[in-house]
Order: C-alpha cells, then sequence, then structure tokens
C-alpha cells in the first residue's frame, strides 16, 4: 500500500486568514523569482496588496498578471479576487505591534535588541502556534508512542533542536538517539525498520546531511518527521508527517536561529502530547530519571562537603 503524504497544503482556511502571510512565508523559497516578488509583497505590506487592484498590483510589482493569478492558486486561492479578500481580513486581525518594524540594525541600543529579540520570538511561537495542525501532530504522537526506535537528525541549530528532542524523549522511556553527523546519521538509518520512526530538523528542508539519512529510514520502512520551515521542501517530501515551524530571517537573525525557538516549541508539544497519550509508562520513567539524577546530585554534594572539611 503506497505511503500517505501529509506534507501541508499552502491554501488558508477561510476562518483563519491571519495565517496567510505566515504561510506564504513558509512557501516562499519553493515559489518562481517572480511568485516571489509577489509574496515578499503580500509578507511586507498585505494591506497594500488587499487594496490593490490586479492591474495595480503588477504595475507596482512588475509582474504580469497571470503570475499574481498563478501565485494566488499556488496559496490554494480560486484566483487573485478570493486572495485580497484574504489579505484584508487578515490585516484586520493583525495586531498593531507587528505593523511596527521590528528588524535589528547594527546601531540599535542594547535596550532596543532586547525588545526587539524578544518581540520576534513571541511572534515566532505565537505564528507556529497558530498554525500548528493538531491532526498531525496527533499523528506524529501516535507514531511515537508505537516506535521500537526514534532517530533525530539535524546539524547546526536544527541539531541543537534534534538533541533536545532526543533527551526528552529519553526521560520518558523512548529509545531515542540524536545524530548531527551525517556519517552516523547514515549508520542509524541503514538499520531502521518497520517500527522505527525517523524524524529530521532542517529550517530550509535542504540539509544534505538530514535528507540522505531521511530517505534511507524511509527507504528501509521507518516512519518519517520533518520539523522544517518550507512545507514544499525536498524534506517535506520525504516525510509521512510534517510539521511546519515559522521563523522569519534578518540580517542579524539567520533562518536557523529565528526558527529554532519555534522548532523547539514544536517538539515541547509532541513531548507533552506523548506523554499525555502514554501517562504510566511516561509517568513511570519521569519518576525513575528524576530519582536517579536527585541521588546523584544528592551525593556529589555530599562529597564536596566531606572535601571542604577535610
Amino acid at each position: 500500500m503506497p505511503r500517505r503524504s501529509t506534507t501541508p497544503r499552502p491554501a488558508v482556511s477561510p476562518d483563519a486568514p491571519e495565517r496567510l502571510v505566515t504561510a506564504v512565508r513558509a512557501i516562499l523559497p519553493s515559489l518562481t523569482p517572480a511568485g516571489r516578488a509577489i509574496a515578499r509583497l503580500i509578507i511586507e505590506d498585505p494591506a497594500m496588496v488587499a487594496r490593490s487592484t490586479i492591474t495595480e498590483l503588477s504595475a507596482a510589482s512588475g509582474v504580469s498578471q497571470a503570475t499574481i493569478v498563478r501565485t494566488a492558486r499556488a496559496l490554494g486561492f480560486a484566483g487573485y479576487s478570493e486572495l485580497r479578500l484574504a489579505l484584508a481580513a487578515a490585516s484586520a486581525r493583525r495586531r498593531p505591534d507587528r505593523l511596527v518594524p521590528g528588524d535589528l540594525a547594527p546601531g540599535d541600543p542594547l535596550g532596543d535588541v532586547i525588545a526587539k529579540v524578544a518581540r520576534a520570538e513571541s511572534e515566532a511561537i505565537a505564528d507556529t502556534a497558530a498554525q500548528l495542525d493538531e491532526e498531525r501532530l496527533g499523528a506524529v504522537i501516535e507514531a511515537l508512542a508505537k516506535a521500537g526506535r526514534v532517530t533525530v537528525h539535524g546539524v547546526g541549530a536544527s541539531g541543537l533542536v534534534a538533541a533536545d528532542m532526543a533527551q526528552k524523549l529519553l526521560r520518558i522511556g523512548l529509545t531515542c538517539h540524536a545524530f548531527t553527523d551525517a556519517h552516523l546519521g547514515l549508520t542509524a538509518a541503514a538499520l531502521a525498520r518497520p517500527g522505527d520512526v525517523a524524524v529530521g530538523v532542517s529550517c530550509s528542508g535542504e540539509t544534505p546531511d538530514v535528507l540522505e539519512p531521511l530517505r534511507t529510514a524511509r527507504q528501509n520502512g521507518a516512519t518519517t518527521v520533518a520539523i522544517t520551515n518550507n512545507p514544499r521542501s525536498p524534506l517535506a517530501a520525504l516525510a509521512d508527517h510534517v510539521l511546519v515551524s515559522v521563523g522569519r530571517e534578518t540580517a542579524f537573525r539567520p533562518g536557523a536561529l529565528a526558527s529554532r525557538i519555534s522548532q523547539l516549541l514544536i517538539v515541547d508539544c509532541v513531548f507533552v502530547g506523548l506523554a499525555q497519550r502514554t501517562p504510566e509508562t511516561s509517568g513511570a520513567a519521569l519518576q525513575a530519571t528524576k530519582a536517579v539524577i536527585d541521588r546523584f546530585l544528592g551525593d556529589a554534594r555530599g562529597r564536596s562537603a566531606g572535601n571542604h572539611r577535610r
């Protein structure tokens, strides 16, 4: 039986227009150069696009009307008119503080740096939570609950997220390992079998060190999961289940940094959902791991106090 892909569609639900700008940002890398010109206008000034006729938008962007229509359809709309209506609704629901430019600049005082970084990270969390699909998250949790072995693959900042996911799942009794080295990741993937789960973490969804282990694990029958900013990426195409993170890239916040906080949110949601799904085994594992760490710390403090007395 063919594997069912659960890659998120870029269409925006009519009852959630506030997700539109987030959806556009997520698929931006997969659009044509002309399509990206329209998408950037939508991201930067959705209200302006909503006010513009297709003729006006074509003149403002330097892109043909046919390309505008194709971009609207790529987002899941029947045409430009429907996209304009959704943008108008998204602009109306957008929080006022989000309309204030927040990109970090070289001359920003530290007070502004703190405020802008905090706002960017809180927005990344809010955007990720708003578009995190409950059904897809539930499917990932179900697969993990039944997994024989879990491997998590990521490099750079995504490698830190992979390590965080592995230690969390280990704390609740799953056999889980994080791999930030492609050779070791491929070694683990070559030994994967049906019932195992392989998770790939990549902001761009194009990192070869993550793609190849996930491809190998999938070929060996493992269930594959992607955590990525780009739902149209090669990583997403390899995954049975895709969880989309959100993070806006700027000069001082490259994509990997911008998405890290939202990837960690997804990992936390998976962890808590899995603990709920398996309360007896998770609870017992958490108690056992906490007890052994507490005992180790208590013994270490005792040894330290004894050394000070001598």
